[in-house]
């Protein structure tokens, strides 16, 4: 397997979380046979970036940005402070490259910055959203969401939504075995995808209105001929109520998150196992080979026996997609 360079675009006043995230999840992630996948740089204007009590050194040159498969983002503080004209113009050759590009947090203001982002929907920390979309009437900003995918180029939300971008891409890389695997080292849900609220409305403890609990118990029973009703009767809620509450915490309906969470495990078991079709259609609560394909070709947009092919190829030691 080709190593898949990744470089992480290091700026005067960057933040610290925003570049730990990219850096400490991808130098981890694995293939099927425990061999590194990524290899990450640090890439600046200059060798030393400062950032208050944080610095990095060695970052490497610009022009380094071309010999790349990914670039990566953070964001800077001020949020809008205008890049040197020679980032902005690396930018573009990585983009017109065809090299891919993502955003953490208020990176997204720097991508719009270069143009990147004219004529797409982007997304960025929604205390920032108004602005960037004020500035940039060109960029369909989404205030509302996690992360978005165009493709070559994409942009996250707020902070930790960096994580599900950069589990997004490791999935699109590696697939959802491993994803799924270094999602359950940091500890963080493989659920979340781009959809998501990324303002979340906190429940208060009295309530009892927090969903952890029941997601978990629906993780551990979505084998089952789950409906409505039943989940209804598990969390004590009513259907009004329960709808409600996963529009607010979670950002769409309980069986549509469901839904979601059965193709992510069936795209797992694709990889990692020699189960059939219709064997993971009834263990991930599908219930029949053809409604395993019904739902897994509209949400990811292929079959199931292409995805276990692809991937398979790819475990055997075929080159990562770039």
């Amino acid at each position: 397997m080709n190593m898949h360079n990744i470089g992480i675009l290091a700026l005067p006043g960057f933040v610290p979380f925003d570049c730990s995230i990219p850096f400490q999840l991808f130098s981890v992630a694995c293939g099927k046979n425990g061999e590194h996948a990524y290899h990450l740089s640090f890439i600046g204007d200059t060798g030393h970036v400062p950032s208050g009590q944080f610095s990095i050194d060695g970052a490497l040159p610009l022009t380094a940005m071309l010999k790349m498969n990914t670039i990566i983002v953070p964001g800077v503080t001020p949020s809008f402070d205008v890049c040197s004209q020679g980032v902005l113009d690396a930018l573009r050759q990585a983009r017109d490259a065809g090299i891919r590009i993502a955003s953490i947090c208020t990176g997204a203001c720097i991508l719009a910055a270069a143009g990147l982002l004219d004529g797409m929907q982007a997304t960025t920390h929604w205390s920032v959203a108004e602005e960037l979309a004020a500035r940039y009437p060109r960029i369909d900003v989404e205030a509302d969401i996690l992360f978005v995918d165009n493709g070559q180029v994409l942009t996250s939300a707020g902070l930790a939504s960096g994580i599900d971008l950069c589990l997004h891409m490791i999935r699109q890389d590696l697939g959802a075995a491993a994803a799924e695997e270094l999602a359950a080292f940091f500890v963080v849900p493989m659920e979340r995808d781009g959809g998501q609220r990324q303002f979340i409305r906190r429940t208060g403890p009295e309530s009892g209105g927090n969903l952890a609990s029941l997601l978990l118990w629906l993780q551990e029973n979505m084998h089952k001929n789950l409906t409505l009703g039943s989940i209804c009767r598990q969390a004590h809620m009513s259907s009004r109520t329960l709808n409600r509450r996963f529009l607010e915490q979670v950002g769409v309906p309980p069986m549509l998150w469901l839904t979601r969470a059965r193709v992510r495990r069936s795209q797992a078991l694709l990889e990692a196992s020699t189960m059939s079709v219709e064997e993971i259609a009834t263990s991930t609560g599908f219930g029949s080979a053809a409604s395993l394909r019904e739902h897994f070709r509209r949400m990811v947009g292929t079959s199931p026996t292409a995805w276990r092919k692809t991937f398979k190829r790819y475990y055997a030691g075929e080159t990562m997609r770039e």
